[in-house]
């Protein structure tokens, strides 16, 4: 008789690849909580070497998954690099 178990883990070992929007690098990078529940973070980097800038945004709300919460920080990174090119490209 053959038996295969199957496990499962709440905190997957790998985050998803960061997304590159122009000069921007946002990688999800949910965080967990006690109880089972996960804060979402994104970071957010640009530039290269000593010219090199990154911003990390943490997110009060909880969510139930790793996925959830990895979702969410992505689509508040790009609203972000949105936002922040948009007003860049704004004549003075």
């Amino acid at each position: 008789m053959f038996l295969m178990i199957h496990t499962t883990s709440t905190i997957p070992t790998t985050n998803p690849s960061p997304l590159t929007l122009g000069k921007y690098r946002i990688a999800a990078t949910p965080r967990p909580l006690p109880g089972g529940q996960f804060a979402a973070q994104v970071s957010i980097a640009s530039g290269f070497g000593s010219a090199s800038t990154a911003r990390v945004m943490r997110f009060d709300s909880a969510f139930p998954t790793h996925a959830a919460a990895a979702d969410y920080g992505l689509a508040q990174g790009i609203d972000w690099v949105h936002d922040t090119t948009r007003l860049a490209a704004r004549p003075n």
